[in-house]
Formats: structure tokens, sequence, C-alpha cells
């Protein structure tokens, strides 16, 4: 069974090599990442995302998803498979819309894993929970585009060969007809990296890390747009359900993880002679709670990734927002409780734990945060039970 493989795999490679991870900047570490790509490789593991003509495994979404959760139990179990965002979201972009010019330049080797990629969306000058307001400009000046704004939190640029970013064409169109994505190589001039921000402390380094960008009169070719003027929005929204799948069951994974190692400090700690942490009632019963709210969350990532392999990402945006904020939360629920379980070890980066709950207490935030999703959710159901409506009086409707 593939997540078996892939699982002994990362029991052997990827575990052991994540003590150097949590201390060492990310780039001492590519020759032996390097390594081990080829490895996984020689395996066949490799892209289990892409279709089997592009040097991957062909996965239905559903199939990944259940990989994926494997691969988020080790910070860089999917770097190692090439299945890493933003990379995997900027191939099947770049798959299903790229150019044949596009793909032959950028597509083939992000597949192959000769380069990496990010992509530019957030500016911090606006709410990142308003998609359609920024103020990034690209504009038109015969065969060019000259793109002018400031972005941050560009997950992997520092070391990313280009990056797709989103900028306003038409400033006049509808507000979600006014963007384009546009590709620009990161060593294209004006385009300047101007620091690794600051994650709860840690900046980090080359793929692990944020960047703040700015684009001084960036010129590009009209050519290096990823589809039709003004579709930036759509295309950003057609990839959000597929990358939300991907991210609630990594999220998944790494509760999954935290959790083995709750259980096994609870069987083992002693709190005195004979002893031990697990026989505290609380204790037992955070066990019990993760393992019901991680089981049920698994279950309705699964049922939207059905959803979204028959019927589309829209007729599932419901199921999409819910899984949002539910597996986020679970995920915070399940690493705080480790975290306390392990005491003051927690705190320390002698295991993933602490490394995780700095870095995904965004995941609350990024992708729209959790109220914005709620919200959403909940209007459409009150609208559906008549919230809005109004009688032939004008009075609203009761129910």
């Amino acid at each position: 069974m593939l997540s078996t493989q892939i699982r002994a795999f990362l029991e052997s490679e990827a575990f052991p090599l994540e003590p150097r991870f949590l201390r060492e900047p990310f780039s001492a570490l590519l020759p032996e990442l390097a390594r081990l790509r080829a490895e996984v490789k020689k395996r066949g593991l490799w892209a289990p995302h892409l279709p089997r003509e592009h040097g991957g495994l062909g996965l239905s979404l559903p199939e990944f998803a259940e990989v994926s959760a494997v691969l988020g139990e080790s910070p860089i179990g999917h770097y190692l498979l090439n299945c890493n965002a933003p990379d995997i979201g900027n191939q099947e972009l770049l798959l299903s819309h790229g150019s044949a010019e596009q793909k032959a330049r950028w597509f083939e080797p992000l597949a192959r894993g000769e380069i990496r990629s990010c992509f530019a969306m957030t500016e911090p000058e606006f709410a990142g929970s308003n998609p359609v307001w920024m103020d990034t400009r690209a504009e038109r000046d015969g065969d060019y585009y000259v793109i002018s704004g400031h972005k941050w939190f560009t997950s992997s640029a520092d070391g990313a060969a280009f990056t797709i970013v989103m900028a306003v064409t038409d400033p006049d169109a509808a507000p979600h007809k006014r963007a384009s994505q546009i590709i620009v190589p990161m060593d294209t001039p004006g385009l300047v990296l101007v620091r690794n921000i600051p994650v709860m402390g840690e900046a980090g380094s080359d793929y692990a890390s944020h960047a703040e960008l700015r684009f001084e009169s960036v010129r590009v070719p009209v050519s290096n747009r990823i589809g039709a003027e003004g579709a930036g929005f759509a295309l950003a929204q057609e990839r959000l359900g597929p990358g939300r799948i991907h991210h609630c069951m990594r999220w998944l994974g790494i509760a999954e993880r935290a959790f083995r190692m709750m259980v096994h400090r609870a069987a083992t700690r002693e709190l005195a002679p004979g002893e031990v942490l697990g026989q505290q009632q609380v204790i037992q019963h955070w066990i019990a709670e993760c393992r019901a709210e991680m089981d049920a969350a698994k279950l309705l990532v699964l049922d939207v990734a059905e959803r979204i392999e028959r019927d589309g990402a829209q007729a599932a945006r419901d199921g999409i927002s819910l899984i949002k904020f539910h597996v986020a939360g679970v995920l915070q629920r399940v690493l705080d409780r480790a975290i306390q379980v392990h005491g003051a070890l927690g705190m320390t980066d002698d295991t993933p734990l602490a490394y995780w709950y700095r870095h995904e207490r965004g995941a609350r935030i990024y992708d729209g945060p959790d109220e914005v999703h709620k919200g959403a959710v909940a209007k459409r159901i009150l609208a559906a039970a008549g919230m809005g409506r109004k009688t032939e009086d004008g009075r609203g409707a009761r129910g």
C-alpha cells in the first residue's frame, strides 16, 4: 500500500533528519535533501499528485489526500516528494492553464524538482480576508507589463526561481475581474526580496521561509500572464478547493504525529516512582477527545475531497469552508495538549512540537480567517431558511 511505503520511508529517512531541520538553516540540508529526493524517485514515490505522463503517480484528489496526511507527519515530508506548497498549487495551475511556452520553461523543471516557485498575493497594507482588495498594479506597456506593488508572506520566495504574482490589470473592472496572475522570474530587475519575515521569532531560510517582496517597475512580457486578463481571481479560486484538501490533510498528519508523541509521553513519563502521567484523568480525557476530533475531521475532509472530485469545487464550497476552520481548530487543540503533556520539553526544539505550534498557528488565519469561513457558511444556511427574503407586505420572512 502506497501510504505504508511512504510512512516507512519517512520513519527511516525523514524523521532522523528532523533535528537538523529544527536547528540549522534549510540551505545546510539541501545536499542531504537532494539525495533523499533522488531516493524517492528511485522508489517510484515522486509527485503523487501529478499525472503519470508528467512523472507523477496520477492519484485522484481523495487518494492524494490520504498520502498528504502521511507526509504531514514530518515537516519535510511533502518537500521530499515534490508536492509541497506553494509548488504543488503552481504546478497544477500551470498544467491546467499555462501556455506551451510556460509549461516548457516553468512547469516541467518544477515537476522534475529542479527549481522551486512561490505565489505573491497577500499585501501588508490590505486585509487578507478580502482577496479582491489589493494595490499591486500591472500596467500594460506595449508587449510588456510593468508591475509595481508590495507583497508579503510570499512563502518560500527565498531561493525560488519564479513567483506568480496577483496584480490588478484593470482597476475599473468588476472586483472579481480586476486582477491577473503573471509569472515573474525572481531575478527580474526591480523585484526586491526585502526580508524573510520572522514568524514568532523565527525568520527561516530558503524553502522554510515567508518573504516580503517589493515590485519596483518590474517589466515582464505579456506572454507571462497565465490565462486571460482579469482571470486572476477565478484561477485562484480554482486552485483553492484542492489546495484546501492538501492543507487540511497535512494538518491532520501533523496532529497524528503530535498525538502519538503525546500518548507515548503520557504512558512513559513518571510523576513519581511507579506513577505515570497517563494515570491522570485529565490526560486520559485529552487523549480520547483528540482521537475523536481527529477521526471525525479526517472523515469530513475525505468527504469534501470526494465531492470536489465528483462535482467540482463550487458545488463543495460550504464543505471547503467547513474543513478550513474545523481542521485548523483541531490541529491547534492537539498541538496545545501535546505540548502541555510534554511540559518544558514541549517548549523546546528537541521535538517538532514547538516548530509546528509556531508555524501552524497561522492555519486559522491564512486562506481566510476562521471567522470569514464561519460567517460565509452560516449566511448561506440562514438564507436557505428564509433570512433576508421579503414577504408580500415587505416584512422579513418568518419560519
